[in-house]
């Protein structure tokens, strides 16, 4: 068992019910904890709360930018922050295409950090069929970052 603490910006929350069909209080029950994003005194707001490491899936350019300013406004950039200066992983999926320079410049300030920047690139050598076994392929990317064992996805090699 995995211990998970959830934080779901407003825009998130609107992405996961209109675009995904999720209600979010599925998503929050999924979570072992969830805080709200305006919750700056939450555990994982302090370096001194032990976590592994942080995803942030979808990322906004908007979140992007603010981590990598050291902006932080809300819980969701306050924690990415904590994770960068406590030298734990972080993985960022940013969501926008194409990227402007700016975004580029972002990501790659981030990156020089040692954040992991993960576009969600699915790899077709697994001759994925439906939209789910592409979302899967991303899901087991993210999870091998964490050694987090799974068999959710195919790697290549595995009897394609």
């Amino acid at each position: 068992d995995i211990e998970t603490h959830l934080v779901v910006s407003s825009m998130g929350e609107y992405v996961v019910e209109h675009e995904c069909g999720i209600d979010i209080s599925e998503l929050k029950e999924l979570a072992t904890y969830y805080y709200d994003n305006k919750d700056l005194a939450a555990n994982i707001s302090s370096g001194s709360f032990k976590v592994d490491g942080m995803v942030i899936v979808p990322s906004s350019m908007k979140t992007v930018s603010a981590v990598s300013m050291g902006y932080s406004d809300n819980l969701l950039s306050r924690a990415a922050d904590v994770t960068i200066k406590e030298k734990r992983k972080l993985v960022i999926v940013p969501r926008e295409t194409p990227l402007s320079s700016i975004h580029l410049e972002n990501m790659l300030k981030l990156s020089k950090m040692g954040v992991t920047i993960m576009p969600p690139t699915p790899g077709f050598y697994n001759h994925p069929e439906t939209i789910s076994d592409i979302v899967s392929s991303i899901v087991g990317r993210i999870l091998d970052q964490f050694n987090i064992e799974h068999s959710i996805s195919k790697r290549w090699g595995d009897n394609l």
